[in-house]
């Protein structure tokens, strides 16, 4: 069946809901290029505005699903279980999460994406290393999640195409947003990927998309939700993302903070949060007598992460790349490190260079941010609180202007942020 375009934007746009056969024509019709972007972004818009229901959801994920191909990984003898995280700022949680569930057991078939703004990717921080490669062949994704138990890269072209475009598309027309067009995006990718169980960390605050409580446990839900009704487990935890996970902001900086966790130390925010997804992800693998703190510590962990590196043409011995510019912002007065904002370091990271405004720029391995402080530190005047690190120097007065305000030292102590905030299902 064949409906006009703009009857279905006058449809949601005036409060209606959906027909099955409406959402499965439109989501068609604009991947194979019948439906015009401005349609597509016209509606889009509405769906922003004027919400979705459950059911119309539940189709519309069906639909971006039966835009392309869903693996079979009935030939990996592990179980299968997947991570996937809303973005934020320093998150490179996925880094030591994959290697470490990895040993104790699971396959972890990995789909990532690259940073946009402020928010990181998994993609860009891992192409630090030297040779390691992003995309892959099902064949070659399905051979290392079998022999490796362990894969990081990027989806194929084949899953869910009718996503890649529309992702594209509400990125550049405001509509990022809109809770039933993220649950459908992020939820299609991941029960086409093949996964047994998935466990989702939805971040809020101010460096995440979900600025409230609410909204971040309405989008947790509807993608519980959504999982299940496809056969896949899935669980969400809300995680806090006012001040950045760790000390770092960036790529190759990151990854070097990974790998610091997977030698066993670490900052306590990221192992706090790395083993709590891996106590999800292990139960929902069967595994929930494995405990993963040990993987860390005997070297397990690490020993996954240098094969998972290898098998994707890195050098996990090779160095990191390192920033030529390098500046200290020091401390102006004595005190307590009150608060330390995610947004103002994430976005001055990328002005440094280590994020992108368009998804065809380029981004630097080097750039970013390092912090020396986190909420709760003493410091004294002259101390140094954060750098700035480009290979570009003229990116530095802009990003100074981002970060100036973003690490505040009062005289109190400083308010005590659940790292974990809820779980949902």
């Amino acid at each position: 069946m064949s409906f006009a375009a703009v009857d279905v934007i006058r449809a949601k746009r005036d409060g209606g809901e959906l027909g099955d056969e409406q959402i499965d024509w439109v989501v068609d019709a604009y991947t194979r290029g019948h439906v015009a972007d401005e349609q597509m972004s016209a509606l889009a818009m509405a769906i922003l505005l004027r919400g979705m229901t459950d059911r119309e959801i539940a189709r519309w994920t069906a639909a971006m699903i039966a835009s392309g191909e869903r693996l079979d990984l009935s030939q990996v003898s592990r179980p299968t279980v997947d991570k996937h995280s809303t973005g934020g700022v320093g998150d490179k949680i996925t880094l030591p999460l994959t290697p470490l569930v990895a040993a104790c057991g699971a396959a972890v078939p990995q789909l990532s994406g690259r940073g946009l703004g402020h928010t990181g990717g998994t993609l860009d921080k891992l192409e630090s290393i030297p040779g390691w490669r992003a995309a892959l062949s099902n064949e070659e994704f399905i051979s290392q999640l079998r022999d490796v138990g362990a894969v990081i890269c990027q989806a194929g072209t084949g899953l869910a195409p009718a996503d890649r475009k529309l992702y594209a598309l509400r990125d550049v027309t405001g509509t990022v947003e809109a809770i039933p067009l993220i649950a459908s995006s992020i939820m299609s990718k991941k029960i086409a990927e093949g996964t047994g169980a998935l466990v989702l960390d939805v971040k809020v605050g101010t460096g995440a998309f979900m600025k409230s409580v609410e909204d971040a446990r309405e989008l947790a839900r509807t993608m519980v939700e959504l999982g299940r009704a496809h056969g896949v487990d899935t669980v969400a935890l809300l995680t806090d993302m006012n001040t950045p996970l760790g000390l770092t902001i960036g790529n190759a900086v990151e990854v070097q903070e990974s790998l610091d966790v997977l030698a066993g130390g670490g900052p306590a925010d990221v192992v706090e949060l790395t083993l709590a997804l891996a106590r999800e992800m292990l139960s929902a693998a069967g595994l929930s007598d494995v405990d993963p703190a040990d993987a860390l510590h005997d070297g397990r962990a690490m020993d996954s992460w240098r094969a998972m590196i290898r098998a994707q043409g890195g050098d996990p011995d090779a160095p990191l790349p390192v920033a030529n510019e390098i500046e200290q912002v020091r401390a102006e007065r004595s005190g307590t490190v009150a608060s330390v904002d995610a947004l103002g370091l994430g976005l001055a990271a990328w002005r440094l260079g280590a994020g992108r405004a368009r998804k065809e720029d380029p981004v630097s391995a080097a750039a970013g941010v390092v912090l020396h402080k986190r909420p709760g530190d003493r410091v004294a005047a002259g101390d140094v609180l954060y750098e700035l690190r480009t290979d570009d120097p003229s990116r530095l007065p802009v990003a100074r202007v981002d970060a100036a305000s973003a690490v505040v030292v009062g005289d109190g102590p400083a308010p005590v942020r659940p790292l974990i905030i809820d779980r949902i299902g």
